[in-house]
């Protein structure tokens, strides 16, 4: 018998998904991007869905309910925003045990509520079920976009120019100061342990209320902008790209100066003597854009607000590395978060 952990969350899906066949004139996309993309009548859909476990992907001992229905629904419109989507409407299906009270499950309703009207998507529907193993979230968003406009992971190619939205490695050094704070509740067992937070809100918002780059679609609409490849970043910068090189058939070349990191991160990172670009390389859930353009917009990236090039596209075989500050290369790997490893 093979072991999931052998194969690890990637391979894995491509061990499920290698014998789909496509039947209906209408599926036009399914596994292997951000959405899947169905046709209805001409009207291009996005669909999209998460799977949120309790003690897999989040900690009720540090997570607030309401924080924790807000990022379900974010990450969501996340995918949909990745295929340069409109989210429209959400469906949330829950599985809860007896160990919740009707104001707990409330409180998460209260954060998707939030989500849904800041974002301005419409809760349609989903479903609830008893839980003998804690909370569980399963969300499915659908999105639609103009067929012309829709961007793959398949698109990249040779000079193209590799950009980022926002700055990495902030939700991952958060989970750190959360985890470090937790182990230190545990250990001491004081009831009156106040966690040290002070000057970390931002590492801290952006793991637990992280936000879809909303603005950043919009302003794709309004330069006339169009990438020709992009996703978003939940498993980390690392193993996104090595997710566009495979579907696009090219290699990449990054340059660790030009990855864009807060001060915060940057301190934090410090303070658990943890390399810094790593932590931006592989720690995901920073819900930023990484995308690629044709290379005639460099001169015009400068004038974009909130986005940084951090390196171009190649041919195949080049193969895809990170060039450090003394010029040396380094192989990428898909670091990033794995779900079934021991």
């Amino acid at each position: 018998m093979t072991e999931i952990s052998s194969l690890g969350e990637f391979k894995l899906i491509e061990q499920l998904t290698k014998q789909v066949e496509l039947k209906n004139p209408s599926s036009v996309k399914g596994v292997g991007d951000d959405a899947a993309v169905v046709d209805f009548n001409g009207k291009q859909v996005l669909l999209t869905t998460d799977l949120l476990l309790e003690g897999i992907h989040f900690d009720l001992m540090y997570v607030p309910l309401k924080h924790l229905g807000y990022k379900a629904a974010v990450i969501n419109f996340s995918d949909i925003y990745a295929m340069n989507g409109k989210p429209t409407q959400l469906l949330v299906s829950i599985g809860v045990s007896s160990r919740f009270s009707v104001e707990q499950i409330e409180e998460i309703y209260s954060g998707i509520y939030l989500a849904c009207e800041k974002y301005g998507v419409d809760l349609v529907g989903g479903d609830t079920s008893a839980s003998m193993t804690g909370l569980t979230l399963s969300l499915t968003c659908i999105g639609e976009a103009d067929k012309d406009k829709i961007v793959y992971r398949s698109g990249a190619r040779p000079n193209d120019l590799i950009c980022v939205s926002g700055n990495l490695g902030a939700a991952y050094m958060g989970l750190q100061l959360l985890e470090r704070e937790n182990t230190i509740y545990k250990t001491q067992k004081d009831p009156d342990f106040q966690p040290d937070f002070a000057g970390k809100e931002y590492i801290l918002e952006r793991q637990l209320k992280p936000e879809a780059r909303k603005d950043i679609i919009e302003l794709f609409a309004k330069k006339g902008l169009q990438p020709t490849s992009m996703m978003d970043i939940s498993d980390g910068l690392s193993s996104e790209l090595m997710h566009i090189c495979k579907e696009s058939g090219v290699g990449c070349r990054i340059y660790e100066d030009k990855i864009p990191i807060d001060y915060q991160t940057a301190l934090m990172a410090e303070e658990f003597n943890m390399n810094l670009v790593t932590a931006a390389l592989n720690g995901g859930e920073d819900y930023e854009l990484l995308f690629t353009l044709p290379l005639e917009w460099h001169d015009k990236i400068k004038e974009l607000e909130n986005i940084r090039e951090i390196g171009y596209i190649t041919a195949l075989d080049m193969g895809a590395a990170l060039v450090t500050r003394d010029g040396q290369e380094i192989t990428l790997k898909a670091q990033g978060w794995t779900a079934f490893e021991k």
